[in-house]
């Protein structure tokens, strides 16, 4: 079993990751919006807007923002629920698995540099 990051490596690693995410051309995201993909993308769907602002404890529109930025860059996508037109569903993209995975790529090379 490993062992736990010192504080400064951890925050050493965090640091690296962010550093190369922001030069190596990856859209720069907002932690919120890392956030959501990251649970749109890892936690069971369906998503909701509503359901994902219960969850980070923020408004709807707080969501609905972050989702538009996230959507231009086609990382999600989002339809009506045909089951209740009131509720919005929020769709995973091929392009925002791409994303994830190259994220996830640069966070396993930069903790191996530890």
């Amino acid at each position: 079993m490993s062992q736990p990051l010192s504080t400064a490596r951890a925050l050493d690693l965090w640091r690296n990751v962010h550093m190369e995410h922001v030069t190596s051309g990856l859209a720069d995201l907002s932690m919120r919006q890392i956030t959501i993909l990251l649970t749109v993308y890892m936690e069971p769907p369906p998503h909701t807007v509503r359901g994902l602002a219960t969850l980070l404890n923020v408004t709807k529109p707080v969501i609905t923002r972050a989702l538009d930025s996230m959507g231009k860059l086609e990382l999600v996508n989002r339809k009506r629920d045909p089951k209740d037109m009131r509720n919005v569903l929020i769709m995973r993209t091929v392009k925002g698995a791409l994303f994830l995975e190259r994220l996830a790529d640069l966070i396993s090379k930069k903790s191996g540099d530890l």
